[in-house]
């Protein structure tokens, strides 16, 4: 038996770091995409390979435990486990996997070939797997067996976006909306190498959970800002602060653009990354100059995208301004001596599938 199977990455609308604080987030589908071509195997045996590592192949048997290297192929032995873990039967299979999803661009592509990996596998074992649970089981791949603390933001994106709509996800419920979505979004690949990523991100996750302890709420997403001025600690006031004004950015988001106000969330954007930038402290430089390029290149709003420390930026523009606002991008960051970034337009695009 083969299939064939592909999963987007993704970029954040807006809603960032609001999703391990049981918050609100509003993601899109790339149309970039991992595709796996799997085989079913006789063995109780996975075999992988990709594209970009030609004539190299990684085997294993039953996963038992994390392999703790944080190898991509470690995300595919994650699904395989955590399929398993859920009392599924997984037969062994040969994988190969091919990805345009740019990788360290902080645009998902781990969850783009966890999501992959497992609609392959789910529809190779036969298994009735309700396509809502999906997200949880390629978390769990990430958070219990690579040991990434992601929250659950990126592979429901993966999984559940539909073409031409952002997707509104409350984080604690894992209730969706289809939120319709036309505007115009450049994507900035600022190339910038990513800094300290893991330990911080940890550490601003552990920072948020110490700071709901405090308040004695569930999570911050349970938070008001009078709450967040009782906090004592400096830090931890400015983190709560950003996850609580980010939380209602993002419900505000969606109510414009209910209402056809495309435009008007460019402000909610640009004050989420000042937000990220002051209160969060996840930017760097490369994400300010070219949030700050693009707002004076005439974008309605800017703001870095993913979990900070390097990665993208989107800019919400006419499609008139695209080239002149990533021509301004290019000459702020010629004149910072970065290196040049990459810019692309990114049209709301369906989530994990089989492929024909």
């Amino acid at each position: 038996m083969r299939v064939s199977a592909s999963a987007p990455g993704r970029v954040n609308l807006i809603g960032e770091h609001t999703d391990y604080n049981a918050g609100f987030v509003l993601p899109f589908a790339l149309p970039y995409r991992t595709t796996v071509h799997a085989v079913r195997s006789l063995r109780q045996k996975w075999t992988v390979t990709s594209d970009w590592a030609p004539g190299q192949s990684t085997s294993f048997g039953k996963p038992e435990s994390a392999a703790g290297s944080a190898t991509w192929v470690d995300y595919v032995r994650g699904v395989v486990w955590a399929l398993q873990d859920a009392g599924h039967e997984v037969p062994g299979a040969d994988l190969h996997i091919s990805s345009d999803v740019p990788v360290g661009s902080g645009l998902s592509s781990s969850a783009a070939l966890e999501c992959a990996v497992l609609t392959a596998l789910i529809e190779l074992s036969d298994l009735d797997i309700p396509v809502t649970d999906r997200p949880a089981l390629a978390q769990r791949a990430e958070n219990a067996f690579v040991g990434v603390p992601c929250g659950i933001m990126d592979q429901a994106a993966s999984v559940l976006s539909e073409a031409g709509h952002a997707l509104l996800l409350d984080c604690r419920t894992l209730e969706t909306e289809h939120i319709p979505f036309d505007g115009t979004i450049l994507v900035i690949d600022t190339r910038a190498p990513h800094r300290l990523v893991d330990g911080e991100y940890a550490l601003r996750r552990t920072t948020c959970e110490a700071a709901a302890r405090e308040l004695l709420v569930p999570a911050l997403r349970d938070a008001d800002l009078s709450d967040v001025d009782r906090l004592t600690d400096p830090v931890m006031r400015r983190r709560a602060r950003h996850v609580v004004t980010e939380n209602a950015r993002v419900l505000e988001t969606v109510a414009l653009l209910a209402a056809g106000k495309v435009h008007e969330i460019g402000p909610l954007m640009t004050d989420s990354h000042t937000s990220l930038k002051n209160d969060f402290e996840v930017t760097v430089p490369e994400l300010d100059v070219a949030v700050a390029a693009a707002l004076e290149a005439g974008a309605y709003g800017a703001r870095m995208t993913g979990g900070g420390f390097g990665g993208c930026v989107i800019a919400l523009v006419e499609p008139r301004d695209v080239a002149f606002v990533t021509e301004s991008v290019e000459a702020a960051f010629a004149r910072s001596k970065f290196t040049p970034p990459r810019s692309f337009v990114a049209a709301p695009s369906a989530g994990a599938h089989l492929e024909k």
